[in-house]
């Protein structure tokens, strides 16, 4: 009667043993999967905290590097990262400065100043100023300029304005497209504006009275062919736009074994230059056109007026006055007027 009564409770008791013997098998394994350093080790093959942080340093053996150059960059480039802050931080913002403060330099000095007019009524008289090749030559560069400067800035700027404002598919093809004009019109500008300064070099060797010029703020000193301002210009395009063309060059043909550090460098030399000459360019462009009465025409027929060289240019006048020729004569002789032009610079 008492083996009766007892076995429900040794069968109860080897019951509840094996549902603990169970019960472990199953937590044994999901405990190992929750151990941290088991985890780690398997997961990332035992790199520790430290090794990622030689890795970032450099401080490790040719394992982490990128064999494939000539460099000692690894899996984290932190030069790259430098480039990066140092072009979004200061070279975008130095390009929206410059420009922007030219823009609204101009637009002040228009509001206050106002036109520059001829001092006196036009005597109807021209004087041969720029022959067919220079003009052609300079509206050629001013046109790649224009539209290099416009690509640049959208490559630089375009996804603050136009993304947001045409959407990502808009917007890609519209970097794309500059992208490509940018990098095969580079090159021809480069050449050809070459080609211009070497053209125009005997007119832009500076003179004595060029500091009086600059001392004066302008005005009647001395100015002869050119005068101190635009020779400044000539020489800013031929140092500075000299810098820009050879950093263009390097972007442009990454090819010939330059390093990450000079593609990084470049690209910043690009950039500063090149938006520093667009702000520029934007004076150059006011006083040539709005901002002067009679200065477009000698880049776009080859002639000024008499009066006009009087104003600007006065040693020059006085070398080419003899060569005046009216208007009527002018319009009936088109076909010689480059040659006399020629003849004048």
């Amino acid at each position: 009667m008492f083996v009766s009564q007892a076995w429900p409770g040794l069968w109860r008791m080897v019951a509840l043993a094996l549902v603990l013997l169970v019960s472990l098998g199953v937590t044994q394994p999901v405990l190992a999967q929750a151990d941290p350093e088991r985890e780690a080790a398997t997961a990332v093959g035992g790199v520790s905290p430290d090794t990622w942080r030689q890795v970032r340093s450099g401080e490790t053996d040719a394992n982490y590097r990128d064999t494939r150059f000539d460099t000692n960059y690894n899996l984290i480039n932190a030069s790259g990262e430098a480039w990066r802050q140092l072009r979004n931080r200061w070279v975008s913002p130095f390009g929206l400065i410059a420009i922007g403060g030219m823009l609204a330099m101009i637009a002040v000095f228009y509001v206050i100043v106002g036109r520059k007019e001829l001092s006196a009524p036009r005597t109807g008289r021209k004087l041969p100023r720029w022959p067919l090749m220079v003009r052609s030559l300079h509206w050629t560069v001013a046109t790649l300029f224009i539209v290099l400067a416009l690509t640049g800035l959208n490559l630089l700027y375009g996804k603050f304005v136009f993304r947001p404002l045409l959407g990502d598919a808009v917007w890609g093809g519209m970097i794309s497209a500059s992208k490509i004009a940018h990098n095969y019109l580079g090159p021809l500008f480069g050449i050809l504006l070459i080609v211009l300064l070497a053209r125009l070099l005997k007119h832009n060797w500076p003179r004595k009275h060029d500091l009086e010029w600059f001392k004066k703020g302008g005005g009647m000193v001395g100015k002869a062919h050119v005068d101190a301002g635009e020779k400044l210009w000539f020489w800013l395009l031929a140092t500075v736009g000299l810098a820009v063309i050879i950093s263009g060059l390097v972007l442009d043909f990454p090819n010939y074994g330059q390093s990450r550090d000079t593609m990084q460098w470049a690209n910043i030399i690009h950039g500063i230059g090149a938006l520093g000459l667009t702000a520029v360019a934007l004076g150059h462009i006011y006083i040539g056109t709005i901002g002067s009465e009679g200065s477009l025409e000698g880049m776009t027929t080859g002639y000024v007026d008499e009066t006009w060289a009087k104003d600007h240019h006065n040693l020059w006048y006085e070398e080419v006055k003899d060569q005046a020729i009216g208007e009527e004569t002018l319009a009936s002789d088109e076909p010689t007027t480059d040659e006399t032009a020629g003849r004048s610079t």
